[in-house]
């Protein structure tokens, strides 16, 4: 049973800080440093989260996700036919060749920089380290300074008179910095996806709640990439995949239920400028773990509950 709420609590973590601007990869080492939940064992564990989330995403936007799947196949038959042309391509057209644009960056996380590494590595070693924790904390503040600057500079826009100057589509500009934001966020755990993202759209002049759309659409594909990625680790780990199938599959049902309310929550909390609490939190949260870490690395001793 003990396993069964553990797996529930940290389905709840991932569900809602993988939309929550907040950084799910932080909180989850925040909470299995604090259980003593910890390695290569939780691997898959960790997968099948993500596949939770990616559940959730894809029914809060299914809609928008059949509309592009059409776009998708008349992009095809239009270059079939001749007929295609980039300059006056649909509003849905436009969204699904953005977004293909977006993901293009993520190729730089395979570019090899020396001793067989490449650099979505880093993010092992930034989790694997003794010092990964510091790390979360400082990525925590930098999620709560881009989330202050994004809201910022959109702000200013609403209030001024660039209000009209704020685009509802992306750009080939736009997406590939979105797409640049989204590989550190990969790299660095307690650095918000979703957060930094969003954030990125909002500071190259996208409406908000257009930003929030294409950031939680782009998590479809990155989910489901960082998910194999995962789970080749997974299989690849001494532990293998041998997990209880029974938690598991209750986190991954938390972490899509929850995960479906929260992008709903999120989206509100945009529309109606409250997500100045999330400056705050991330602020507070980095701080609080930034001071655990100096603790624990003064006193060699580890801040733990010992429920593993």
């Amino acid at each position: 049973m003990y396993d069964y709420i553990l797996a529930a609590l940290q389905g709840i973590v991932q569900g809602l800080t993988e939309f929550l601007p907040v950084s799910s990869s932080g909180h989850l080492n925040i909470f299995q440093h604090f259980t003593g939940i910890s390695g290569e064992g939780n691997l898959f564990f960790n997968v099948m989260l993500h596949l939770g989330t990616l559940v959730a995403v894809c029914a809060f936007y299914y809609k928008l996700i059949f509309r592009l799947i059409k776009a998708f196949g008349g992009i095809i038959k239009k270059i079939f036919t001749g007929k295609f042309s980039f300059k006056n391509r649909t509003d849905d057209e436009n969204l699904l060749i953005m977004l293909i644009v977006g993901l293009i960056p993520l190729f730089l996380l395979f570019v090899p920089i020396g001793n067989d590494m490449k650099v979505k590595d880093l993010a092992d070693i930034l989790t694997g380290d003794k010092t990964y924790f510091i790390v979360t904390g400082i990525s925590l503040l930098m999620t709560s300074a881009l989330l202050f600057i994004g809201s910022k500079l959109n702000r200013r826009n609403e209030m001024t008179n660039n209000s009209s100057k704020l685009k509802s589509g992306y750009k080939v500009p736009d997406a590939l910095t979105v797409g640049v934001v989204q590989c550190v966020a990969a790299i660095l755990p307690g650095l918000s996806r979703s957060g930094s993202t969003l954030a990125a759209g909002q500071a190259r002049g996208i409406r908000k709640q257009d930003a929030l759309d294409f950031t939680f659409v782009l998590a479809i594909p990155s989910i489901l990439a960082a998910a194999a990625l995962e789970l080749l680790d997974a299989i690849k780990s001494p532990e293998g995949i041998s997990a209880d199938m029974g938690p598991v599959i209750v986190g991954m049902v938390v972490a899509a239920i929850v995960g479906y309310f929260s992008i709903a929550l999120f989206k509100w909390m945009l529309k109606t400028d409250r997500t100045f609490i999330f400056v705050i939190y991330t602020a507070l949260a980095g701080l609080a773990v930034i001071g655990v870490s100096v603790y624990e690395m003064i006193t060699s001793t580890t801040v733990c509950f010992n429920f593993g």
